[in-house]
């Protein structure tokens, strides 16, 4: 399974994108950056999206992605989140208001993309791959997701803040070869990280004890205005299985 990572930052500026990881060229999983992170071409193999929760940041490149393959691609993008997630995300960015709502052009019969409703802890089948969606504690509903391929599995958690159910779920894949979760906010704003749901290096230092043993557990959604406040806060933890996703457009092989 290869695991690109298109944007793998908390925030959005020059030479720093929002969470858009893509698997194997074709299931992506949340679309911060996927618009702007992939030529049309690589945009066009892609049939499956899984979307973690409506926050801006990992869905706002749907809009784009959708304008820039409009007429070009023989089958809709299948988007799959949970209900109130869909809900969300018709109602205020696909409304004909804010963007054209390409789940009904060029016409209802043959969409740009389709939004299907999945709950957590249902295994969904997509082709090859297998998907657990798990909830995680961060607004909205969000999920998680844990990606199933032959005997390869890998553990999302996008954004959240300290949690349990994913780890439990988690440790019953004897198969599983990653795991990518977050640290967005420097130990100074832990205040911050409490209140909108997210982790410090702190928090992750005791996060990891819960986390499937000797798994490689890499780190994203980094802020970019403190990314070089994190890496050396992560780097002072001295948790030998951490890595730092601290750029984008690079690719991770697990076998």
């Amino acid at each position: 399974m290869q695991v690109k990572i298109i944007g793998g930052h908390g925030g959005v500026t020059k030479n720093y994108s929002a969470t858009s990881y893509l698997i194997d060229d074709s299931l992506l999983i949340d679309a911060g950056s996927v618009a702007s992170g992939l030529d049309i071409e690589d945009q066009l193999k892609i049939d499956h999206i899984l979307i973690s929760h409506s926050h801006l940041d990992h869905t706002k490149d749907l809009a784009f992605l959708c304008d820039n393959c409009f007429g070009l691609k023989d089958k809709a993008f299948e988007v799959y989140s949970h209900s109130s997630v869909k809900k969300v995300i018709k109602d205020h960015l696909f409304n004909d208001t804010v963007w054209p709502d390409f789940s009904v052009l060029p016409n209802a019969q043959k969409p740009t993309i389709t939004f299907n409703a999945i709950p957590a802890e249902k295994e969904l089948k997509l082709g090859e791959y297998t998907i657990m969606p798990v909830h995680v504690e961060h607004p909205g509903d969000a999920m998680g997701f844990i990606v199933e391929k032959d005997d390869v599995a890998v553990l999302f958690t996008q954004d959240t803040k300290a949690t349990d159910r994913i780890w439990e779920v988690g440790k019953k894949y004897k198969n599983l070869k990653a795991i990518f979760t977050e640290v967005s906010f420097p130990n100074k704003l832990q205040n911050v990280a409490d209140i909108s749901d997210h982790h410090t290096p702190a928090t992750i230092k005791e996060e990891i004890k819960k986390m499937p043993g000797e798994v490689p557990i890499y780190l994203g959604h980094l802020k970019p205005n403190y990314q070089e406040e994190l890496i050396q806060e992560i780097t002072d933890l001295g948790e030998n299985r951490l890595h730092i996703l601290y750029a984008d457009d690079v690719r991770f092989h697990f076998n």
